[in-house]
């Protein structure tokens, strides 16, 4: 079978004069929920931009399955769900079905937060609904690795639970990497957790390493 890998090693960059990402690395393969956790301003949002091309660092090398790729999302093989919401008010959901998912469509349409707003208008949903139906167009589009930047933020506990869930249905066929401030929701979801700190990032196999490299008080 094909290396199926997005590796990403030698990230440098910066805002103006600060130093955010320092040589930083981080691989995943199909199978793996990598947890990317770190303090306000570690660089975390930063690193999936450039893993994803829409920020350009001043230094990265990106491999997805072996070859040297300039513009991640030209590839269509990586999905990103910025914090902010990314789709237009105006769109209805049945219209982002069809253009976010075409092999999960049938698994997409099933279910139920899709199903009973299909017609509305995305800008007309609640926050919360909002922010799950566009993690689920993420989750179930055609890409093979997927990228979340917060998705458990300022939503319920149950919409927290019903994402965890949807990502776990797909680890078996996709690779995550999802960074949150919610970091036991990370912790329980994912198969590996790193943490960025002082622009590079660290192994996390305890909350003794959050709390050795400050991100958890002693």
């Amino acid at each position: 079978m094909a290396l199926q890998e997005l590796y990403v090693d030698s990230v440098s960059h910066y805002y103006g004069h600060k130093l955010v990402l320092n040589n930083a690395y981080i691989k995943c393969n199909i199978g793996e929920v990598i947890g990317l956790l770190g303090r306000n301003g570690s660089g975390k949002s930063t690193l999936l931009k450039i893993i994803y091309g829409s920020l350009t660092p001043q230094f990265k090398h990106l491999k997805l399955n072996g070859e040297l790729i300039k513009k991640p999302y030209l590839t269509n093989k990586i999905a990103y769900l910025p914090q902010e919401f990314f789709v237009p008010k105006y769109m209805r959901v049945k219209e982002l079905v069809n253009l976010y998912s075409s092999t999960y469509k049938k698994e997409l349409l099933s279910i139920s937060a899709i199903d009973k707003h299909l017609y509305d208008k995305i800008g007309d949903l609640s926050g919360g609904e909002r922010r799950l139906i566009e993690c689920l167009l993420i989750i179930y589009s055609n890409a093979t690795f997927v990228l979340l930047d917060e998705p458990f933020s300022q939503v319920s506990p149950l919409i927290i639970t019903e994402i965890q869930s949807h990502i776990l249905k797909f680890k078996s066929k996709k690779g995550f990497i999802i960074t949150d401030h919610y970091y036991q929701q990370i912790i329980d979801v994912s198969t590996r957790t790193v943490l960025l700190h002082n622009g590079a990032n660290y192994p996390v196999n305890s909350l003794d390493d959050l709390k050795l490299h400050g991100y958890l008080p002693k």
